[in-house]
C-alpha cells in the first residue's frame, strides 16, 4: 500500500477519534492487516499491535485537547483506570500468542454482536430521558460506569488491538450522557488501555516468521503508524478546536453505521491480498 494512502486513512482515523472516541482502531487494525499482507497469518497480530501504539497517541492527544469541563464527568473513576490498565496487560500479552484466524474472527463477532445490541436494545438509539427533560434532571439521570467492568474491557479492548470506546461509548450513553460527551470521555478510557497494550507490543514481543520483508519494532509496524498518525493528528486538532454540531440521533445512528462498515471490512475474504507492503 502506497504511504500516502496510509496518511489518507489517517485522516479518517482522526475524524473517529474525535466523533466516535475510536482512537483509530476500528479503522487501523483492517488497514494494518492489508498493508501487511505480506506477513501472512502473522499480520493480524502486527496490525492489533500497531493499532495500539496508534491508539496511544491519538488518544493522548485528543484528551490533551478536551475541555477540562467535559473531563470532570469522569470525575470518581480512579479505581476505573488501573483496572482497564490491567485488563489491557492481560489482553495484549494474551493476543501475542492467539491464532491469527482467533483474533480476526474475535474481533468481526465482537464488533456484529455490538451492532445488534445497540439496534435491538433500549438506551443507545432511544434514550431513556425525555426531550423536555432539564439539564439538571438529565444530569441526576448520568450514572458512572461500573468499577467491575474495567479489567474486561481493557483485557478484550487490548486483544482485539481497539480502544475500548465499542464498550465504553454504548455504556456512557446509557448512563445519561449525550454522544458528543461520551465519545470524548472514551479518548481518556482508551489511553488507559493503549499504553499497556503497545508498551507489550513493543517491548519484547517475538518476531513473526515472515517479519524479513516487513520492519517492525516488537510487533509493530512504525512505518505504517507514523503514517497513520501523520494524517490524524493535525485532524484531531482542527475537530477539536471547531467540532461540528451533529444531532445527537445522527451521531448515534453514524456509529452504528461505521461499526458495521468494520465488520464488514474486516470479514471480507480479500481483506489481506497477497500482494506487497507499504
Amino acid at each position: 500500500m502506497d504511504m500516502a494512502m496510509l496518511v489518507a486513512i489517517g485522516l479518517l482515523t482522526g475524524a473517529t477519534t474525535v466523533l466516535f472516541g475510536f482512537g483509530g482502531g476500528f479503522v487501523a487494525v483492517p488497514v494494518v492487516v492489508w498493508a501487511d499482507a505480506a506477513l501472512g497469518t502473522d499480520a493480524i497480530r502486527v496490525a492489533t499491535a500497531t493499532s495500539a501504539l496508534v491508539m496511544l497517541v491519538n488518544a493522548a492527544f485528543a484528551t490533551a485537547v478536551t475541555p477540562r469541563r467535559v473531563l470532570l464527568a469522569l470525575r470518581g473513576s480512579g479505581t476505573l483506570l488501573p483496572l482497564l490498565a490491567a485488563g489491557a496487560c492481560a489482553g495484549a500479552y494474551a493476543a501475542r500468542f492467539a491464532p491469527a484466524a482467533l483474533a480476526r474472527w474475535a474481533f468481526v463477532l465482537y464488533v456484529a454482536v455490538t451492532v445488534l445490541d445497540l439496534l435491538l436494545r433500549p438506551g443507545f438509539l432511544r434514550t431513556g430521558t425525555r426531550p423536555g427533560t432539564d439539564r439538571a434532571a438529565r444530569a441526576d439521570h448520568r450514572r458512572p460506569l461500573p468499577t467491575t467492568a474495567g479489567a474486561p474491557i481493557g483485557a478484550l479492548a487490548a486483544f482485539l488491538g481497539v480502544g475500548g470506546s465499542v464498550m465504553t461509548v454504548p455504556a456512557m450513553r446509557r448512563a445519561g450522557h449525550p454522544m458528543s460527551v461520551a465519545t470524548a470521555l472514551a479518548n481518556p478510557l482508551t489511553l488507559a488501555i493503549a499504553l499497556p497494550a503497545a508498551t507489550v507490543s513493543l517491548a519484547g514481543s517475538p518476531l513473526p516468521v515472515a517479519a524479513s520483508h516487513v520492519d517492525l519494532v516488537g510487533l509493530v509496524d512504525p512505518w505504517a503508524a507514523g503514517a497513520l498518525l501523520l494524517g490524524a493528528l493535525p485532524v484531531i486538532a482542527v475537530l477539536r478546536r471547531r467540532p461540528p454540531h451533529i444531532p445527537d440521533r445522527v451521531h448515534a445512528w453514524a456509529y452504528v453505521g461505521l461499526l458495521t462498515v468494520v465488520a464488514l471490512a474486516m470479514a471480507a475474504p480479500d481483506l489481506a491480498p497477497t500482494a506487497g507492503r507499504v
